[in-house]
């Protein structure tokens, strides 16, 4: 049976903390009920500053980042070359700002002579600061030793579109803590939007609801992108965007975030936001993404600014691409009433394609465009365009047309 001495209590935190039970190590900070037994050894052995150590990194589990630094800094004071105390601050700096800060920390390591790769958690670490660089070199050396080193191959490899390889890594983890829920959630959802499995995107759904929904997590960050994520999956836009635009204000600019949040805007008739919220993605991975692309151009048309959309189909140069782009143009346009540029998206596609349809969607373009001229809501420069674009079809329907606005074009004392 466990006693109140020192050893046996540290003996007991060391348990809670490797079962993931951080609260129960240093719960002082939530109610009390819990076994405060760091903090409580700390009050009672004050001259045993390593339990600085031990309270800081619970807090850090605990996500009080802020809490975890200035508890680790007397242990600092006393220990300033102490690697465990500075590769913990170094994690603190990481969360709290971005991998520059951290690897700031470590900066102090190597200035005294001292080499990271000779430490397999520091040099891990040093993996995670650099944004994945040398994973492939480091990670699976310590996928054994180190839980997050096996989450961040897996990680590495989701972001590098290897998502068979990050499968085959974590299909045997059985999940014990958010991350792990949530890792294993975009893994499925990732195969299985990619395999198009069902059955992969609904064990995604249901990874991400036992998170956002759990009592520990719903508040969160994670967990309430968890809940959209859910509700992406099960096409529930209108919930997606509750979730959402409640932790807009952290994610504002994460591109990520902003993809997710601007394609289910767009399809739920937010077009304004949509647009605006895809407009701060500034990945030139996304910017040369097709996907990106249509549902931009998409967002543009349905604002009412079709010009935009015709200039992104003007710099695309992939010919398959560039197509599609138009037969988006062309039908979008077409529907929302912007027949000008639906006309030119038809008239590039027509002579692409000899496909009927396309001289269809061109001559009902074209009768639009020239209708809103009638009603002064279109331009004449937008008319003689017409006029040239009909020109160079043999259609016999085009004679007939092409007298019937040249007729009014002469009774309204306009020359083109």
């Amino acid at each position: 049976k466990l006693s109140q001495c020192k050893e046996d209590q540290l003996s007991l935190a060391a348990i809670h903390y490797l079962r993931n039970h951080f609260q129960e190590s240093c719960s002082c900070v939530y109610d009390g009920q819990a076994t405060d037994i760091y903090k409580r050894l700390l009050l009672e052995n004050r001259d045993d500053i390593a339990l600085n150590v031990y309270v800081a990194m619970c807090y850090y589990k605990l996500d009080y980042y802020d809490v975890s630094l200035e508890i680790m800094q007397t242990y600092l004071q006393a220990f300033p070359d102490s690697v465990i105390a500075i590769n913990v601050k170094a994690c603190n700096q990481f969360k709290l700002y971005n991998g520059n800060a951290a690897k700031d920390e470590l900066r102090a390591l190597t200035d005294k002579g001292y080499n990271i790769e000779n430490n397999d958690l520091v040099n891990h670490n040093m993996v995670v600061f650099d944004d994945g660089q040398n994973a492939l070199r480091t990670l699976p050396q310590v996928v054994d030793s180190f839980s997050e080193a096996r989450l961040n191959l897996v990680i590495y490899y989701l972001k590098h579109g290897k998502v068979q390889e990050a499968f085959d890594l974590i299909k045997d983890i059985e999940p014990s803590t958010p991350q792990e829920y949530i890792l294993k959630g975009v893994v499925h959802a990732t195969l299985g939007q990619q395999t198009n499995s069902r059955q992969h995107i609904k064990t995604a759904q249901q990874y991400f609801q036992l998170v956002g929904s759990s009592p520990t997590e719903c508040d969160t960050i994670p967990g309430r992108q968890c809940m959209a994520s859910c509700f992406y999956l099960l096409k529930q836009f209108e919930d997606v965007n509750i979730y959402l635009n409640s932790v807009k204000q952290y994610m504002y600019n994460e591109d990520d975030f902003n993809w997710n949040f601007g394609v289910s805007l767009c399809n739920t008739g937010s077009h304004a936001e949509a647009l605006e919220t895809l407009l701060r993605i500034t990945k030139d991975e996304y910017k040369h993404d097709y996907c990106y692309i249509s549902w931009l151009c998409r967002c543009y048309i349905l604002n009412a600014n079709p010009s935009s959309a015709w200039d992104l189909y003007l710099k695309l140069d992939n010919s398959d691409e560039s197509f599609n782009l138009l037969q988006l143009i062309a039908h979008d346009c077409y529907k929302m009433g912007e027949f000008f540029y639906a006309a030119k998206a038809f008239d590039v596609l027509e002579r692409l394609d000899p496909d009927p349809e396309y001289w269809e969607g061109k001559r009902g373009a074209c009768v639009g465009v020239f209708q809103k001229v009638v009603a002064g809501k279109a331009s004449h420069v937008e008319l003689e365009e017409v006029f040239g674009m009909l020109k160079t079809n043999n259609n016999p329907q085009v004679e007939y047309i092409v007298r019937i606005m040249k007729k009014w074009c002469t009774e309204n004392g306009i020359s083109l």
